[in-house]
């Protein structure tokens, strides 16, 4: 399969690699599927990544973390995006849009990844030179897509 470019190089941009998300992937499935790749994981995430729905909910976050960044927002807007604010909750709802692509075993693998914060999520929450409150959630989102899709394919359940 090939990477549909023009998302992978702005998840890249902002320093994700699909193979930090294809290992979430397989840290959710692989209980469930002996013998399990990491290339099987890869070709998910791609597949994933392909959708319309999928990488506009992902031009959306990141662009709205970019202009953050640049201190572009409109208050109160901005300040809610500098803090992160815990309320918020529309990162998690543009997130859902992803989730949801493969039913609702993609919303459970979702809540799971976002509690965990493993691998890239963590990193991406931290905030420490870039700001990311759209864009951990939406790595989660195609991580657990991806598990999900997985798991309708092999017919098994996963976190």
């Amino acid at each position: 399969m090939t990477e549909p470019m023009n998302v992978v190089e702005v998840l890249r941009a902002r320093g994700v690699a699909v193979d930090e998300i294809s290992e979430l992937v397989y840290d959710l499935q692989a209980k469930y599927h002996p013998g399990l790749t990491r290339e099987e994981c890869r070709e998910h995430v791609l597949h994933v990544l392909e959708k319309r729905e999928v990488q506009h909910a992902l031009y959306t976050g990141v662009a709205l973390d970019e202009l953050a960044e640049q201190h572009r927002l409109p208050q109160p807007l901005q300040a809610i995006m500098e803090r992160d604010e815990p309320l918020y909750g529309i990162d998690e709802i543009l997130a859902l849009s992803i989730t949801n692509v493969y039913g609702t075993i993609g919303l459970t693998n979702f809540g799971y990844l976002d509690k965990l914060k493993k691998g890239v999520l963590g990193r991406l929450n931290n905030h420490s030179s870039q700001i990311h409150v759209f864009l951990d959630d939406l790595v989660a989102a195609v991580a657990a897509a991806a598990a999900a899709r997985m798991a309708h394919q092999h017919g098994t359940s996963a976190e």
